[in-house]
């Protein structure tokens, strides 16, 4: 290793993605600034105020929405959401149970149920 060791940094969307939150909801220093793999290792270990508020009320980046009414992300544009979404809009939505979202929950049970039975195929066969 040489001396000279760069400090390996990222844009400010890499790095909102790898905390999950929504980068034009984070403080504009984050959004203006880079961000150290140091500097996003104690934001993960020792998140501040502003992302524990974020990754519990949102809004939420897609993918963490898709995670929390579990579907996909492509379910969620089928559905007709396509913005970041709060909490709040995520727990109406469970309750509220619209039929669209009804679908791509069974819809993405079927597709975890298919990779669990290709595993363990796979895994009889190497036995």
């Amino acid at each position: 290793m040489s001396s000279q060791q760069s400090t390996q940094t990222m844009k400010p969307a890499t790095a909102a993605k790898k905390l999950g939150v929504y980068l034009p909801a984070t403080p504009a220093e984050f959004q203006e600034g880079v961000v150290s793999r140091a500097e996003l290792n104690e934001l993960q270990a020792n998140p501040p105020e502003w992302l524990r508020e974020l990754r519990q009320n949102g809004p939420h980046p897609r993918p963490v929405v898709a995670a929390r009414l579990g579907v996909s992300i492509s379910g969620l544009a089928r559905g007709g959401v396509t913005e970041p979404l709060t909490t709040e809009q995520i727990e109406a939505l469970r309750q509220e149970r619209p039929e669209w979202l009804e679908k791509e929950q069974a819809t993405q049970a079927e597709v975890r149920r298919e990779a669990v039975r290709i595993k363990n195929l796979k895994n009889e066969k190497d036995a």
